[in-house]
């Protein structure tokens, strides 16, 4: 089944993209790719990691429980090129 499909249609596990970027103080940020609105930070990836499939597993419970699908997926991802000499 495509990402974009209904939750609740799904199987018992549904697999996102995860993104982690490092800041300037050491931490590292987590987002879903797929689903930008869960994100978190946490001083290390493996704690990131944690803390993200954490708020994953809430909001899909929120949404749940107002009686709504996720929404997940829909979006594309594309690599973009910026001029930084022109910023």
């Amino acid at each position: 089944m495509s990402r974009s499909g209904s939750v609740q249609q799904m199987s018992d596990s549904l697999t996102l993209t995860a993104v982690f970027t490092p800041d300037e103080d050491g931490w590292t940020m987590a987002q879903l790719a797929e689903w930008p609105a869960v994100v978190t930070c946490a001083l290390t990836v493996e704690e990131a990691r944690a803390m993200l499939l954490d708020a994953a597993r809430e909001m899909i419970a929120s949404y749940r429980d107002e009686g709504r699908e996720p929404p997940i997926g829909g979006g594309h991802v594309e690599r973009v090129t910026i001029n930084v000499a022109a910023a």
